[in-house]
């Protein structure tokens, strides 16, 4: 049987969303990566903004410790070297998510007006093909900076 949840919703920073969506970051780094397989990310903007802003498709996730992943990806990773190391200073692995085909929503999604009782991800959550579709045809997607 085919697992239908190959989307998931990532909280991130306003500053590191909006890097996504203009193009300039081209990976995100994360503590943990997803236990199940994934192929599509949707962006949560994070306080203040509280938006769905746009998703990206996955490329590659590459898995290695946090020296080997800034020298691979500082320079299109949108963060520099302090915010990096303190982020993984507890970490002894790290995970770059690849970013491919970004696709910026005209207006953002309230996740209120797809989820009842919607709380921020800590780090992710998985969603169902139904809703994934449902938000991309809720705002249909007015850019596409990456690889399309």
């Amino acid at each position: 049987m085919k697992d239908t949840l190959t989307s998931v919703i990532l909280s991130i920073k306003p500053i590191y969303a909006q890097a996504i969506m203009s193009g300039t970051k081209k990976v995100e780094f994360r503590k943990k990566i997803f236990k199940r397989p994934v192929d599509k990310i949707f962006v949560y903007s994070s306080s203040p903004e509280k938006k769905i802003v746009g998703f990206f498709t996955i490329k590659e996730i590459v898995e290695n410790n946090p020296k080997e992943l800034w020298q691979e990806f500082n320079e299109v990773g949108g963060i520099n070297k302090n915010d990096f190391f303190n982020y993984y200073q507890d970490s002894e692995i790290g995970f770059s998510i690849k970013i491919n085909g970004v696709q910026k929503f005209k207006n953002g999604i309230d996740p209120s007006d797809i989820f009842d009782n919607f709380c921020a991800p800590q780090s992710y959550i998985y969603l169902e093909e139904k809703t994934a579709l449902s938000m991309e045809q809720k705002q249909l997607p007015t850019t596409c900076i990456i690889n399309c």
